[in-house]
């Protein structure tokens, strides 16, 4: 993060623990080329710029050397539980909050992180989570964002009600909103099928993006 700030009160929180069914292989190992992190340990190493301690979030017999790991409580629930177990281990921590991020955002960077840090010190009182909404669409990017252990009781009540969408365990005045537009859209484009590797490889090959530098800005047109 700019200026080397970690907040004490944020962990930072990856969520790695899915089947990646979609993809056809597990999706943290992937590297998008030669030289290059893998996308677990890129997205670890940019969290442990901007938070005071990272935890990923895996299923059952992963490890990760030097992160604490947390198991689902419940497999299969997708990343809502991953979420829900984060949440769970934070209410016994002396952490406030968690800035959850997938681990399948290969052009995510310090720039984006802090600006949704620096809009989580000016929400408004009563805020559970801090989180981007795209203008055009107002799509809401759940898994780059924060929330407060204050959240975990309203995520249990939405897999109570076998709600499974993150965005419906929180009502919309809960949130804290950071607009951003298309063309500022490149660092939440997200690696789900073979078909994203290949064009994420091709924007690293077109413009050099991603090469493992975590402060890039990483903005523009996708």
């Amino acid at each position: 993060m700019n200026g080397g700030t970690r907040p004490e009160e944020l962990v930072g929180v990856v969520l790695a623990g899915g089947l990646s069914s979609r993809m056809g292989e597990h999706k943290p190992t992937l590297r998008l080329c030669e030289g290059m992190p893998d996308l677990l340990s890129r997205t670890v190493a940019l969290l442990r710029s901007c938070t005071a301690e990272v935890w990923v979030s895996c299923r059952q017999g992963q490890t990760v050397p030097d992160c604490r790991c947390i198991h689902d409580v419940e497999e299969g629930l997708g990343p809502i539980g991953g979420i829900v177990s984060a949440l769970t281990a934070l209410v016994q921590s002396p952490r406030q909050a968690a800035l959850v991020l997938s681990c399948d955002l290969p052009f995510m960077n310090e720039d984006t992180l802090a600006r949704l840090i620096h809009a989580r010190r000016g929400a408004r009182s009563g805020a559970l989570m801090t989180t981007f909404r795209q203008t055009e669409t107002g799509y809401i990017e759940a898994l780059t964002a924060i929330y407060e252990k204050e959240a975990l009781p309203f995520f249990e009540q939405a897999l109570a009600a076998r709600l499974r969408q993150i965005n419906l365990a929180l009502r919309p005045d809960q949130r804290t909103e950071v607009f951003y537009s298309r063309r500022e859209a490149l660092p939440f484009f997200n690696i789900n099928y073979p078909a994203d590797l290949e064009m994420a490889r091709q924007l690293i090959a077109a413009f050099g993006l991603a090469r493992g530098d975590n402060g890039a800005s990483g903005t523009g047109t996708t």
